[in-house]
């Protein structure tokens, strides 16, 4: 791991635009003098001072609070100190333009938290966390967030780690000692241990993905024949007239985006324009849009008039959908035809019967969105995971399964369980490229 830099860095820590406060934040060494050339004194640790913030000709940039946070005992582990003042930009900007003139640079996204991780503050799984728990889109989102920051995720993988460790020194022994009565993997139940490890990485896994769910979402596109109901039913989903809705075939011409939230799970709905072949050049630029949206949805929603029925035209438009991405196939309009709502399997394929104006069947549909997803309820203990993450994890899945048949070959048992700990080390960043740190701390917000 690369040794944590020296430098000092600066930059605002609250959102951009006008606000009652603005924070500039910053860390490295000798903070104290810095403040004392801005403020006029040192100020003392841990306590909020009422400060006048001087530009370098002595004339007031603004006045508030200095907070003064000595090395280690901060958030990066250097020393921190934070410039509350009035959230005007051009206030921020000038606070900032000071710092930099005593000797600060501007901090690269998430370099704070790159530092507290660096610094020993944070594993690699927490630092992630806060960019997390920042990002949440859902109020799960930010729970599962926040239970990362606080290290559950990260107390769970020192635990596998520390029992892939025994199992290792073992194996190890048995392998140093070939020649001893007493078989110490039979007596410690090392085989046991093993098959233990799989089934709590198993469930492991299934926390993770389901927090990749919370974290992601899920991107949804509604498709069909024009004035088949897609917008009456983005509507419905959001609660609210997001679409326009006429009688008048080809309303929709450009891709609408929405964001729900069904059992915390974020799904992007987007509502795309109506199929069908056009001369309207306007309408042939939504539908080739609509084809991009396909392109990249995780689940198809494709809707057909339930007094029509499936037509050539919407099996032209089956054809064209991509292979492997799910879809559900909604028959809208049964209040038209005094039809139950109801949910059907048939030819390999899930179609729900709902009416999007009456508000009939729709919790079909949500039920029917999260299973297709693969949500189920876990309670407060899903993990926020990133894609890393599960990498890992498969990866220690894996290994620690190829130990287990390899209990007849001691040297490559060993082996698989060396790597599987590696795997797990991996995602609290005992063992991480620097390259992928400058990846993952890229991501996070200037200022934090």
């Amino acid at each position: 791991m690369a040794n944590p830099p020296s430098d000092l860095i600066a930059a605002i820590a609250t959102a951009p635009g006008r606000g009652g406060i603005g924070v500039v934040r910053l860390s490295g060494p000798n903070l104290a003098l810095l403040a004392a050339r801005i403020c006029g004194r040192e100020p003392q640790a841990r306590l909020a001072h009422f400060a006048r913030f001087h530009d370098a000709s002595g004339g007031l940039i603004d006045e508030g609070l200095l907070l003064y946070f000595p090395a280690p005992h901060s958030f990066t582990g250097e020393d921190v100190i934070e410039l509350q003042g009035h959230g005007g930009p051009v206030v921020m900007q000038m606070l900032l333009a000071r710092c930099l003139e005593l000797g600060a640079r501007l901090a690269e996204p998430g370099e704070f938290t790159r530092r507290a991780f660096l610094n020993g503050k944070l594993d690699l799984a927490q630092a992630e966390s806060v960019a997390d728990l920042i990002e949440a889109s859902t109020a799960a989102a930010a729970r599962s967030a926040v239970r990362s920051l606080t290290g559950s995720f990260s107390t769970e993988v020192r635990g596998l780690c520390d029992r892939l460790i025994d199992l290792r020194m073992l194996v190890e022994a048995t392998l140093d000692f070939p020649d001893e009565d007493v078989d110490f993997l039979i007596e410690a139940k090392a085989f046991e241990r093993i098959e233990a490890i799989a089934l709590e990485l198993t469930a492991i896994l299934d926390r993770a993905r389901q927090g990749s769910l919370l974290r992601n979402g899920l991107h949804v596109v509604l498709v069909g024949q024009p004035n088949v109901g897609k917008s009456s039913l983005l509507n419905r989903l959001a609660g609210e007239e997001r679409a326009i809705v006429t009688d008048i075939a080809g309303t929709t011409r450009d891709a609408l985006r929405e964001t729900i939230q069904i059992e915390g799970i974020p799904l992007h709905i987007t509502d795309t324009a109506g199929l069908r072949e056009t001369t309207d050049e306007v309408e042939k630029i939504g539908i080739a849009r609509t084809w991009q949206e396909i392109a990249r949805a995780d689940v198809i929603v494709r809707l057909v008039d339930v007094r029509d029925g499936l037509t050539d035209a919407d099996a032209a438009i089956d054809a064209r959908l991509p292979a492997g991405v799910e879809r559900i196939t909604v028959f809208n309009k049964v209040d038209l035809q005094a039809r139950q709502p109801e949910r059907i399997e048939a030819d390999g394929g899930v179609g729900i019967y709902l009416s999007a104006k009456a508000g009939q069947g729709v919790e079909l549909l949500r039920a029917e969105l999260l299973r297709v997803a693969g949500w189920h309820r876990h309670g407060e203990d899903v993990i926020l995971a990133r894609e890393r993450h599960l990498i890992a994890l498969r990866e220690a899945h894996a290994r620690v399964n190829a130990a287990l048949e390899a209990r007849h070959a001691l040297e490559l048992m060993a082996e698989e369980l060396r790597l599987a700990q590696e795997a797990v080390n991996e995602i609290t960043g005992e063992f991480t490229p620097d390259d992928l740190l400058g990846v993952i701390f890229s991501r996070f917000c200037i200022g934090k």
